[in-house]
């Protein structure tokens, strides 16, 4: 125990001693990696949208890409706000309200920040934009609040997942019927980036109480469905593609990629969230190409 918390010191005043300005500690705060992987999806699979509609990039794909990286900045800071204690508890001293680089008070302006960027962009969108970017917002706010350590986790994914192309698609003033089939294959990628999400902090989330989805079946069943959920998920984009003869090669050659950032990700924890992010905008991109 005594070596534990000599551990926990020197990290603590490693981090204290390191220089971070106020926009590396907001950029931290909002999960970046995540955040940057959602972002890029969206303005890929509006962009491709747009172009199989005929039509230019206009305004509509940058206020949603606006929208959407709103939702993310909401997003970040609220799950660190809302798990802030449980975070310095388990040592995780590299997030800036544990280190002490940013005050609640600064994160939750952040949090107010991003959300009323979603909001100022989705007004020029239309109702059903706004509508559906409240859906995926509330459903994010519900995980970091309420659900996040029960086990009850996965339902924000399947919901946030399972909106997204939709939203995306009324965003840019596409018919959003165009993207529906791919919503089943988006909420079982959400079951699947979940899993992976809380498999990279297993140890530490179980010791701090968490009864999360991933807890409640155990590390080894958690990373099998993980990565049966990814691959199902790249077969069926593949599928239905062969089955409607949509497929072109550059949207296998994306299928492909996805398959592998999978299996890579499979052989660690850690890299399975990673390969998942990888996988996702791969797989949007060869679908959207091909069917959009």
């Amino acid at each position: 125990m005594p070596d534990r918390h000599a551990a926990r010191s020197c990290i603590l005043r490693a981090t204290h001693n390191e220089r971070v300005t106020p926009l590396v500690a907001v950029v931290r705060l909002i999960h970046p990696a995540p955040a940057a992987a959602v972002i890029l999806l969206s303005a890929v699979l509006g962009w491709i949208l747009l172009d199989r509609a005929g039509r230019p990039v206009d305004h509509r794909l940058w206020l949603t890409v606006l929208a959407v990286a709103g939702s993310q900045i909401f997003t970040g800071a609220t799950n660190d706000l809302a798990d802030r204690h449980r975070d310095r508890a388990a040592g995780r001293f590299g997030k800036p309200l544990v280190a002490g680089r940013m005050s609640p008070e600064a994160a939750l302006w952040v949090a107010s920040g991003g959300l009323a960027l979603q909001l100022a962009a989705s007004l020029w969108l239309g109702v059903g934009a706004l509508a559906l970017g409240l859906v995926a917002a509330s459903s994010a706010a519900a995980y970091n609040l309420f659900l996040s350590r029960t086990p009850y986790s996965f339902i924000p994914y399947l919901v946030s997942f399972g909106v997204l192309p939709v939203w995306i698609a009324a965003g840019v003033g596409v018919e959003p019927g165009r993207v529906l089939a791919a919503v089943p294959l988006a909420t079982l990628l959400a079951v699947s980036a979940h899993l992976a999400n809380v498999l990279r902090d297993f140890d530490v989330d179980a010791a701090t109480g968490s009864r999360s989805l991933a807890q409640v079946l155990g590390r080894g069943t958690a990373i099998r469905l993980a990565v049966a959920s990814a691959l199902v998920t790249g077969m069926g984009v593949g599928l239905a593609l062969l089955l409607a003869s949509q497929t072109r090669p550059v949207s296998l050659v994306l299928g492909g990629l996805g398959l592998v950032s999978v299996g890579v990700g499979a052989t660690s924890e850690r890299r399975l969230w990673y390969g998942l992010l990888v996988a996702a905008v791969a797989w949007t991109a060869a679908w959207a190409l091909s069917a959009g």
